[in-house]
């Protein structure tokens, strides 16, 4: 299979930046041991989720394309998915939480292709196909939950984080990944564990991005939904977890109608969860994010949003009220009653209009930081902003003009007026003076030696968000991880059992029937006395031929297993219960 990733009109839509987490999907890596685990989790959460998840689950699992007997293949799940108006990306596991927002801003399903291993079958701390595939997917087919899960991803990618978020991010990338990878020795993961323990234990005030996250898990990921005393399943994590999804519906897990107050609900995703949250329906979990929205700094601007920026040290944006946006690495605000009243980045900035860079406004004219008075002008009452033209030449704001500007707050503009850049409403939303001087007090922050000062026009800042106004105005393909997910080279013992997997596969889907299931018993008995799932399989066939002899002889066989291997016990019971039942859903 070609390794080319299949595009369409929707992937067609992402910013070229988000390309850098994108993977090919090689379908072909995918053992026969790879897609029995599909298989089984699929039946056995399909068979109990039926009774327990939300009615949206199995219609989108028909709407979705998500087959109970074969891994997802990514090209066929995204012809599928277009008609509802979604797409599907494979990654290489855990992505930054603002690349995975951004992702669903633009209606496209995150999807590692990896898959968890056969020991690992009931739950694994990594994101793999079947949390994605078998998780998100299905439930998108709801339109209500759909628009949240975008509206979610738009609101989500502009919170702004925090150095410690990113640290975060890491550790809990690199713990899934060590998990996953076989023979990790067990003081490496505990080591890997008590790392993420302590980072989450040392957050200090949690960020945008920290809540936002807390939101995002206690819905998307582990959501219940209907009434407190009997709900449903939607979450993800709930939803591709064979485990979680029986352990969540006990008493023992303590549920809570969901308000506001899950955002300060924090979470650890090493342990199962103590309590989980019921929605009453979809509709409260787009209100609830809007009522987290209005706390933010997209929406609040301030001096607070500011400062949350400064803090982050990483790239955002400030809006003025003029619809100015300054992008960059802000380092510094001069506030005055509570309001800033001079900003300051460092290093490149670009300067926009409505997510729309301004002519000779790009990094390449800003490259050693750009600072700008906020605010009224001291004494007067009409905002620059909101002066008319006759208003601005009446106050010698004026092309040519040498002008001294006293803002409130004591900042001071002395220089030659060169040019005014409006906008499509007139408004006046830069000025641009040579010859001049910026000063605070005893402060100087702008010197005449240093070239063409351009002064934003805004009375207020509006809106504070992290990442660039215009995504074009930076190189924005930065993204280096840590570490990779391993892919462990297979043994001979291995690639034996595999082929016995592969050949029970190809005779249950009849492209080889000439195969002896009875040859492939002895030696899995003989080679590989451990495993249990390809019993499990052959058992079914045994079942469904009515061969009670040969079945019997495998049931034997796997109450050994469970004497020599008690903790996998409860899975061979599931396996063999659900076959006796034949409560398979094809």
């Amino acid at each position: 299979m070609s390794l080319k990733i299949q595009s369409n009109e929707i992937l067609d839509r992402l910013p070229k930046h988000l390309s850098q987490y994108i993977k090919p999907q090689d379908y072909d890596a995918y053992s026969a041991i790879d897609q029995a685990v599909w298989r089984y989790v699929m039946r056995k959460n399909v068979d109990y989720l039926s009774k327990v998840a939300h009615s949206s689950y199995l219609e989108g699992l028909e709407k979705t394309g998500i087959s109970i007997d074969h891994i997802p293949n990514m090209y066929g799940m995204n012809r599928i998915l277009k008609e509802i108006g979604w797409a599907a990306v494979a990654v290489d596991g855990f992505i930054p939480p603002s690349a995975f927002m951004e992702f669903q801003a633009y209606n496209v399903l995150v999807i590692a292709s990896d898959i968890r291993q056969l020991e690992h079958i009931e739950y694994t701390p990594a994101p793999d196909i079947i949390h994605e595939g078998a998780g998100h997917a299905p439930i998108i087919a709801n339109p209500e939950y759909a628009e949240y899960l975008r509206r979610f991803g738009e609101i989500g990618c502009k919170a702004i984080s925090s150095a410690k978020d990113y640290e975060l991010y890491e550790a809990v990338r690199h713990l899934s990944i060590i998990k996953e990878a076989p023979g990790t020795p067990k003081e490496e993961i505990d080591k890997a564990e008590a790392n993420i323990e302590y980072l989450q234990q040392n957050m200090g005030e949690p960020s945008e991005m920290a809540l936002i996250r807390n939101l995002h898990w206690w819905t998307v990921e582990y959501g219940l939904i209907g009434e407190v005393d009997d709900p449903k399943i939607y979450g993800a994590g709930l939803l591709s977890s064979i485990g979680e999804s029986e352990w969540c519906m006990t008493d023992q897990v303590k549920k809570i109608p969901y308000t506001k107050e899950a955002t300060f609900t924090g979470f650890d995703i090493t342990k199962p969860q103590p309590q989980l949250f019921v929605t009453p329906d979809f509709a409260h979990l787009s209100l609830i994010l809007e009522e987290f929205a209005n706390t933010m700094a997209l929406r609040k601007g301030g001096l607070s949003g500011v400062q949350k920026l400064i803090d982050s040290n990483a790239l955002g944006t400030v809006e003025l009220s003029t619809g100015l946006q300054i992008s960059g690495v802000f380092s510094e605000a001069i506030d005055w009653e509570g309001k800033p009243i001079y900003i300051q980045t460092t290093g490149k900035t670009a300067l926009s209009n409505r997510e729309k860079e301004l002519v000779g406004h790009s990094t390449k004219s800003h490259t050693n930081g750009y600072g700008t008075t906020v605010g009224k002008l001291k004494g007067i009452n009409l905002a620059i902003e909101d002066m008319s033209p006759r208003d601005l030449e009446a106050y010698g704001i004026y092309e040519g003009k040498q002008v001294h500007l006293i803002f409130e707050g004591g900042i001071e503009v002395k220089g030659e007026i060169i040019t005014g850049t409006r906008n499509l409403q007139g408004k006046i939303i830069l000025i641009s003076f040579k010859n001049c001087t910026v000063n605070h007090n005893d402060k100087v922050l702008f010197k005449p030696e240093w070239g063409i000062y351009d002064m934003a026009v805004g009375k207020e800042v509006v809106s504070v968000f992290s990442g660039s106004a215009d995504l074009s105005s930076f190189n924005l393909v930065t993204h280096s991880p840590s570490s990779t997910t391993i892919k462990p080279k297979k043994s001979a013992e291995r690639k034996a059992l595999e082929m016995l997997y592969e050949q029970v596969r190809d005779f249950r889907e009849g492209t080889n029937r000439t195969i002896s299931r009875h040859k492939v018993f002895e030696q899995i008995v003989e080679n590989h006395p451990e495993d249990w799932l390809l019993s499990v399989e052959l058992f079914e066939l045994a079942s469904e031929n009515g061969d009670t002899t040969f079945a019997e002889e495998i049931k034997q066989h796997l109450e050994t297993v469970k004497q020599n291997r008690p903790e996998v016990g409860h899975l061979i019971d599931g396996g063999i219960t659900l076959i006796q039942e034949q409560k398979v859903i094809r």
